[in-house]
């Protein structure tokens, strides 16, 4: 028989310097974080980012590589991750290879699947941000797509 050993490492996400790491309380600190991770991407790339109890980030997580117009993400692999990596809470975010930020059907639906399947383990989704080109995002929480009670317990998010 062969096992292999479960090992978690982290190591430097090219392009965030080292330093302080700011709380994502609001959809604009998130959006800024997650910018320089997705906006030069040249296929749909959906990731997340794992946050501690006080919502700072412990690490960005690439759940998912795609095509010019859409990536498949499975609840499954973002909770494995998600709790592999000791998140409290979660800020999903995708690019938009188009440059356009407007949320599909398919991504409001694939938020509203990741909300439900979070709640489930107790990690709170925070936002889910989609970035587009020239500094533009959208933000599905300001959308109001992720109000409810489960969310309303983050420290900090209205």
């Amino acid at each position: 028989m062969r096992l292999r050993e479960l090992q978690i490492t982290y190591k430097p996400v090219a392009g965030i310097p080292p330093g302080p790491r700011p709380r994502q309380t609001t959809p604009d600190s998130a959006a800024a974080l997650l910018a320089p991770l997705l906006e030069t991407e040249a296929v749909e790339v959906f990731g997340m980012l794992l946050l501690n109890t006080k919502l700072e980030p412990l690490a960005w997580h690439v759940l998912s590589r795609g095509t010019l117009d859409a990536t498949l993400v499975h609840p499954r692999d973002a909770i494995k991750a998600a709790c592999l990596g000791n998140a409290a809470a979660v800020v999903v975010g995708h690019n938009h290879p188009s440059g356009d930020p407007e949320p599909s059907a398919a991504d409001i639906a694939a938020t509203l699947r990741l909300r439900e399947a979070f709640a489930l383990v107790g990690v709170d989704l925070v936002d889910s941000i989609i970035i587009g080109s020239a500094g533009r995002w959208c933000s599905l929480r300001n959308r109001g797509l992720l109000v409810g009670a489960h969310l309303g317990t983050v420290p900090g998010i209205r």
